[in-house]
Order: C-alpha cells, then sequence, then structure tokens
C-alpha cells in the first residue's frame, strides 16, 4: 500500500503583525501606495505590501514577507502569498524594510542575506526613529551598500532617495513628485473639489453654463 504525500501547505500569514507602532505603519503604507501610484499605468508590475514570498516550491519554512516589495515581469492582481514558482521563477526585485524599535540587528541580518540568496536587486531600509536611511545593490552574487543614500537614484525604479531637514525619508518620482500620505493626496484632492465648485458657481452667477 504506497501513501500519497500530503501537499504542502503555504499559508498566507506568519502570524506576526504587519507593524510595531503607528509611525512604521504609515511609512510602510506611504512606501507602498507610493509604488502603486509609480506603475499604476504598467500592467506587468507587481507591488505588494506585507504578502509573504515563497522562493521555493515544497519549502514552506523559507520565507519572507517585505514591508513593500515591486516585482517586474509579472501582472498586477490579488494573490495569498508570491510563490516564486507559480510566477515564472521571477523573485521580487525591490524590497523595502521599515524599522521599528522590536527589530533586531540579527533579524535584519538574516533578512539581508535572505534577499541576496534569493535574487533581490535593491534591498531599502529606513529607520523613521533614527532617520536612518540604508540601501544595497545587487553586484554580482552581492547585496553591496550603497555608500551614499542621499540623492541616491534607485536603477530599478527611477526614484531618488533624500531625508529631508526633519529626518523624514523623501522619495521623488521621475516627475519631480514625491511619494505621499494618502491624507496629503486627499486632501488635495478635496481642495480641488472644492476650488471646482467654486469656479462653477462663478461662471453660473455670470449666466455661463460650465
Amino acid at each position: 500500500m504506497v501513501i500519497s504525500a500530503q501537499p504542502v501547505q503555504y499559508p498566507d500569514s506568519d502570524g506576526l503583525p504587519m507593524s510595531d507602532n503607528t509611525r512604521q505603519f504609515r511609512w510602510i503604507v506611504t512606501i507602498k501606495e507610493g509604488l502603486d501610484w509609480l506603475f499604476a499605468d504598467n500592467p506587468s508590475v507587481f507591488v505588494a505590501g506585507d504578502l509573504l514570498w515563497y522562493p521555493v516550491e515544497g519549502d514552506n519554512k523559507t520565507r519572507q514577507a517585505p514591508d513593500a516589495m515591486v516585482v517586474f515581469g509579472r501582472p498586477k492582481g490579488d494573490r495569498g502569498s508570491y510563490r516564486q514558482w507559480e510566477e515564472n521563477g521571477i523573485a521580487p526585485q525591490v524590497v523595502f524594510e521599515v524599522l521599528s524599535p522590536g527589530n533586531t540587528v540579527p533579524e535584519m541580518s538574516r533578512k539581508l542575506l535572505f534577499y541576496e540568496r534569493f535574487g533581490v536587486q535593491e534591498y531599502y531600509l529606513y529607520d523613521p526613529d533614527r532617520y536612518d536611511l540604508a540601501g544595497f545593490v545587487r553586484r554580482g552574487d552581492s547585496l553591496e551598500p550603497v555608500e551614499a543614500m542621499q540623492g541616491w537614484l534607485s536603477p530599478l525604479l527611477g526614484v531618488r532617495f533624500a531625508l529631508a531637514d526633519n529626518g523624514d525619508l523623501s522619495l521623488i518620482r521621475p516627475d519631480g513628485r514625491s511619494f505621499e500620505s494618502y491624507q496629503a493626496v486627499a486632501r488635495r484632492a478635496e481642495a480641488a473639489e472644492k476650488r471646482a465648485e467654486e469656479l462653477t458657481r462663478r461662471l453660473r452667477e455670470l449666466g455661463l453654463e460650465p
């Protein structure tokens, strides 16, 4: 009698929280949504936040959930996890981590080794409490540190990195616009709507139908 092996299960959650505090969460969302906005018109760029990435088929222990990741060459769409063998073997090329006080040096060292081993091309870390910004880019088989992140231009994203005078991270798109929080975008949209309503009212007072 042959007993068939049970199929390997790949959980969609690792049981860990997305963030440890509101500041970390705010930056994770700002970066992830900014990346979505950056590639909104490109159907072949997949962006995700806090999504478990399984690089090896049959191994559900080797995994990582970057705070944000970008995959060029894969379609947009919902996924429970990123199973690389189901994605034409394409690894996320760019990953971001936003640090919190709970992150340890050994933990972040393991993440760096994971991203290096499984093909990440660019890896960026931001600590919003200490105002530290670091980056690594692939050279051969290694992820090597970027010497100066102030003004650094990501080869794959086309985004320029900078730290403002107050220590906040600034990510500047190729069109010169910066990544913004949802609140900032919503406020600007609301202000534009109010200006349009005021212009419509004035035109009607002049007997013109807008």
